[in-house]
């Protein structure tokens, strides 16, 4: 009985596991107020989907109602960064990364995005 639904195990072990993809943020809990009142917000993606179609990869930071575009940094691979304003009576911002992206498959393109959980940034007096 167990031979009989090994091979589809295997195999479906292996779709979920090519298929994993993670956000990862690279920001800061707690930053101190600067003057200009811009930050740094990065992420970093890590895929192990094959068929991702990498120059369709839009990231973006979501700030309240507000979409900011991200771009990829200089020196790491899959690594995004942002400037963002924030205000200066604002003490946390709460905020998501939203990937959107699109994939090979049989047929036509298909679209896909990946949403992070929230997170919060705690901005301290220095």
């Amino acid at each position: 009985m167990i031979q009989r639904f090994l091979p589809l195990l295997v195999c479906c072990t292996l779709l979920a596991g090519c298929t994993t993809t993670t956000l990862t943020n690279l920001t800061p809990r707690q930053l101190s107020r600067n003057a200009n009142g811009i930050y740094t917000f990065e992420v970093l993606l890590d895929t192990k989907q094959q068929t991702l179609r990498q120059e369709t990869i839009k990231p973006y930071v979501l700030i309240g109602f507000n979409v900011y575009p991200m771009e990829p940094a200089l020196v790491m691979k899959n690594r995004w960064e942002a400037l963002i304003p924030v205000p200066a009576d604002k003490k946390f911002v709460s905020y998501r990364y939203k990937f959107d992206y699109d994939y090979n498959r049989f047929g036509p393109r298909g679209s896909n995005s990946k949403l992070s959980q929230q997170y919060q940034l705690d901005i301290s007096e220095k």
